[in-house]
């Protein structure tokens, strides 16, 4: 009985110690986790207000921002890659098991961030911060010329988007390609660069390194992008036969050429065609024309607002760039549309060149998708370390099913944009859509993933840029380039993505199916509409959903995330369905016409 109750009572000491031990190690993680977000969150906002700076002040010679933002950004790096944060961290997450998910999930964050900048090779990560900065300022800082005369990105767009006259927009598409000799250098010295930091953290490469974040392989996700284009393809077929045939007669072609020429799409490269379809009663532009740059965006957030969202914070419109420069301005600024949470707290602000039409009317939606977004998960409930979306294309899911939502008919009637008495063609308003979303999957999914997988996995040489470039576009998105495109060009560097924002374009091909998934769940459960025509405003049921997505930010698993949603898992089925009546509509259309994907 002694020797019983001594085993017993060693038992319980050993649990004891167990307990206790399990405790410090808890509590310790937590003392690391808490000071390291400290000293982030500080370092993250001087890093982000010198590259705000950087992206809305450019003048040419001025080199100040420049080396604002250099200092900032390698201090930044510094502290998130440095060696004794890597060890650390690697250490408690040996320990994982007596760790809680939410400390788990603060530690991978920690680890993964540290990948891009390990201060183990700190001369490299030096380099790369320098050389990123350089490229954003060349792509920013350039000046692009049209007959002579300097114009902006934006006048080159509405060329593009608008203009019947193949001359004029051969010369702007000419004129927009003009930028990439200037960046060809500067991408291969980033490929190099990129690749060498994270291969001293064991990634094979840059882009290996970024899909990892979703927990897939290179492998894995570039089948998922086949499998996405596959699932996709017989609908763009139909999409690329008739925009071939249908543009042949809008320019006076004598003949229909086999594959699209570049400067023939409504877009510098060709991702998305659907300024080209004007939808009878649906004239969004005519409609717009009156209105301000101003109320553009706050018509945006009256939409968010009507759904239960909070009106955006005065700093939001005091600290914001929202309007375009004057072409003739000194002062430059980077005119592609983002959105920045600054110090990932109360700091939100948008940076787009806003103007009165239909473009910019979605797309200041769809920046607003990335500001409710940042303060839905600005919440007590979500350490600073997970606050970004479930996943990163679920970020990009929000914005543009709102963005989308913004342009359906039964919402710009409830506006007072369109007159409910007006007759539209559902079919050509489908087809409208499709040459946006359905056409983008090819570029996101083939051109872009295909492009940045060469370029970094395959280590793709400098000399071969262009030629692979429209290799892949001819191949995915059956476009050729207007004339002969050697290697003194590099077309690829003109998307800035490229450049800035690099190897995570499938990112935006799985955001399109995430918000057909989302969107078909709205209309048929929560509003019980047709997907095709809803009216998101004030359904506040509709904000209840979104914020039951976006509040816990990346506290939990992305897939648990769309499985509660929605109930399903990741699929191309919505999408697909949404467009079935287009794809009888377009077969017939095309009978008797050669097809050539």
């Amino acid at each position: 009985m002694k020797l019983k109750k001594l085993f017993i009572h060693g038992q319980s000491l050993l649990m004891a110690v167990v307990l206790f031990s399990c405790s410090d190690v808890n509590q310790s993680a937590q003392q690391y986790i808490d000071g390291y977000t400290e000293e982030l969150l500080s370092l993250y906002y001087a890093s982000a207000e010198a590259s705000w700076k950087t992206n809305t002040q450019i003048i040419e010679g001025d080199t100040l921002n420049a080396y604002e933002s250099k200092q900032a950004d390698e201090a930044l790096a510094a502290f998130m890659g440095s060696t004794k944060n890597i060890e650390k961290t690697r250490k408690f997450l040996e320990s994982s098991d007596q760790l809680t998910d939410l400390q788990i999930r603060q530690l991978e964050a920690i680890l993964y961030s540290a990948g891009s900048n390990p201060q183990i090779v700190e001369e490299l990560v030096r380099k790369k911060i320098q050389a990123d900065i350089a490229q954003t300022e060349t792509l920013y800082g350039f000046t692009y010329t049209l007959d002579g005369k300097k114009v902006s990105t934006n006048e080159i767009d509405n060329i593009l988007f608008y203009d019947k006259d193949p001359d004029k927009r051969l010369a702007a598409w000419e004129s927009s390609k003009e930028v990439g000799p200037e960046l060809k250098d500067g991408l291969e010295n980033l490929r190099n660069l990129r690749n060498q930091t994270v291969q001293a953290l064991g990634y094979n490469d840059y882009f290996t390194y970024q899909v990892s974040e979703y927990g897939l392989t290179t492998e894995e996700m570039m089948y998922m992008m086949d499998k996405l284009y596959e699932e996709l393809l017989p609908l763009y077929r139909e999409l690329h036969t008739y925009a071939r045939y249908e543009l042949a007669k809008q320019y006076n072609s004598p003949e229909v050429p086999d594959y699209l020429p570049a400067h023939w799409a409504p877009n510098r490269w060709g991702q998305d065609w659907g300024t080209m379809i004007k939808v009878e009663g649906l004239d969004i532009d005519s409609a717009l024309a009156d209105k301000s740059p101003e109320w553009i965006v706050k018509e945006g957030e009256k939409l968010y607002v009507s759904l239960g969202f909070p009106e955006l914070p005065a700093t939001f419109w005091e600290k914001s760039s929202l309007y375009p420069y004057p072409s003739d301005s000194v002062v430059k600024k980077n005119n592609h549309a983002s959105a920045w949470h600054m110090d990932l707290k109360d700091d939100v602000r948008s940076l787009m060149s806003v103007q009165p039409n239909e473009k910019w009317f979605q797309t200041s939606n769809h920046e607003l998708g990335h500001i409710y977004y940042y303060i839905s998960y600005t919440n007590p409930d979500v350490p600073p370390l997970l606050r970004g979306g479930a996943n990163r294309a679920f970020h990009e899911a929000i914005g543009s099913m709102m963005g989308a939502a913004a342009l359906q008919k039964p919402y710009l009637v409830g506006r007072g944009l369109i007159d409910e008495n007006s007759k539209s063609d559902n079919i050509q308003k489908l087809l409208a859509e499709a040459m946006d979303y359905a056409v983008f999957i090819p570029f996101a999914a083939g051109t872009m993933s295909n492009f940045e997988k060469a370029l970094y996995v395959d280590d793709l040489p400098k000399d071969q840029f262009n030629a692979k470039w429209w290799e892949i576009v001819k191949k995915y998105q059956g476009i050729v380039p207007p004339n002969e495109r050697g290697e003194e060009f590099c077309d690829a560097c003109t998307k800035t993505h490229i450049n800035d924002d690099p190897a995570q374009y499938y990112d935006y091909a799985l955001s399109y199916i995430i918000l057909f998934q989302l969107h078909q769940h709205i209309a048929e459960n929560i509003l019980k509409q047709d997907p095709r025509e809803t009216n998101y405003y004030g359904a506040t049921e509709v904000g209840d959903f979104l914020k039951e997505i976006m509040r816990p930010g990346a506290t939990k698993d992305w897939q648990d995330v769309l499985k509660g949603a929605t109930g399903e898992t990741l699929n191309a089925t919505a999408m697909v369905k949404y467009f079935e009546p287009l794809v009888e509509w377009l077969k017939e259309q095309n009978k008797g016409r050669k097809y050539t994907l």
